[in-house]
């Protein structure tokens, strides 16, 4: 068997007319036992696949939307099936996310004797009128009491999301998340740029001028801040948007920045074996009655060719501090960067955005800063 393959477990936003679709982030009130139980259906028929027998899984991750809305029986449960379905490492890395106002000390203590490892909490930000602003449905008294509750049930594998350039934030405001986020030791960090999806309140609030985003050279200080106060603190900026302290990188996302293989069980999520991308059904109600009917739930798949997973796999592996090694591309793809991309390497290269040699590509360190106008190069 090889070890090289991860679980994503995509638990969605409900649907239904209830408050938690008003703002996603307010927590539901009624769950629907019958996706957990979905999930387990489709966990068993990958598990069935040759593929997955001859794999151990080294990650588990549990989701997309609030997991943690479910109580810690069902989500014990769930987990005790995943489990017995497919064949995890000795000791693999299970992590969960959660919203700060659907956690309590009773739930982290049941997930951690279920074997959770590893807890994400999305806090976005400790000042309750930005949280307001941008129709957070916690506090800041909710992010801290989680925090102290993730402490108090023994999770030392911790990560917070925080969010930057939102709607009237400061670099100032920005800088006092990042100290009372440091406050709690994290294990890892998660730096988000605000993205606004369109036909959401604060997309519209945006467009109507009621709401007015920081401009670039605000947002850049806010950038330059993190690297330079997480940097002081000890913490690796060992990806473009994720820091941790040595040796404590998200393992499962390891997997998607090498562009390696993993299963997507729930509605919407993908898997990707060796190459082979399935996606699942959007829409959960069709996702689980797809599964009660006793069929597969996938909605497309795609083989890349050899030139397009290889340019993916470059795009991706950038993402990391530490590059790609040319050697591995030349294994795997029977390709090398400066082969296949040529004058567009060439000026990145002497643009002073990429590092070039025999043993390895990178982004250098302006290049990490602009990544995603970098990126945009290679795709």
């Amino acid at each position: 068997m090889s070890a090289n393959a991860g679980i994503y477990v995509h638990i969605p936003f409900c649907r239904s007319k209830c408050a938690y679709c008003a703002f996603v982030s307010l927590p539901c009130r009624r769950p629907p036992a019958a996706y957990l139980a979905a999930l387990l259906t489709q966990a068993r028929q990958l598990a069935a696949l040759p593929w997955s027998r001859e794999r151990i899984f080294t990650t588990l991750f549990i989701g997309g939307g609030t997991p943690t809305i479910y109580p810690a029986a069902m989500l014990t449960e769930l987990l005790a099936g995943l489990r017995s379905s497919f064949n995890l490492a000795p000791a693999p890395e299970i992590t969960i996310e959660s919203n700060p106002n659907t956690l309590d000390l009773a739930l982290l203590q049941s997930l951690r004797r279920a074997g959770v490892n590893r807890l994400s909490i999305g806090v976005q930000s400790f000042s309750d009128r930005l949280l307001r602003t941008v129709g957070r449905g916690h506090s800041r008294r909710d992010a801290l009491q989680a925090l102290a509750w993730a402490g108090q049930a023994g999770f030392t594998n911790l990560n917070l999301d925080l969010i930057y350039g939102l709607p009237g934030q400061t670099p100032a405001q920005f800088a006092a998340d990042l100290a009372r986020a440091l406050e709690f030791a994290p294990a890892h960090l998660a730096l988000y740029q605000l993205t606004l999806e369109e036909e959401t309140p604060l997309a519209r609030a945006v467009a109507a001028g009621s709401l007015t985003q920081p401009d670039e050279d605000l947002v850049a200080e806010m950038e330059l801040t993190a690297r330079a106060t997480l940097q002081e603190a000890g913490y690796e900026h060992y990806e473009v948007a994720n820091y941790c302290r040595p040796g404590r990188q998200c393992r499962h996302n390891l997997h998607y920045w090498h562009n390696g293989s993993y299963l997507g069980l729930g509605a919407g999520a993908v898997s990707c074996l060796s190459g082979l991308r399935i996606s699942n059904v959007r829409s959960p109600g069709r996702y689980q009655r797809l599964l009660a009917a006793g069929q597969v739930p996938y909605a497309e798949a795609e083989a890349l060719g050899r030139p397009a997973s290889f340019r993916e796999t470059v795009v991706m592996g950038l993402r990391l501090r530490r590059g790609l090694k040319i050697a591995e591309l030349q294994q795997r793809f029977a390709l090398t960067p400066q082969e296949y991309y040529g004058t567009i390497l060439e000026e990145l290269v002497q643009a002073g955005l990429l590092e070039v040699d025999s043993r390895r590509i990178a982004l250098s360190e302006r290049g990490f800063a602009l990544a995603n106008q970098v990126l945009n190069r290679l795709v």
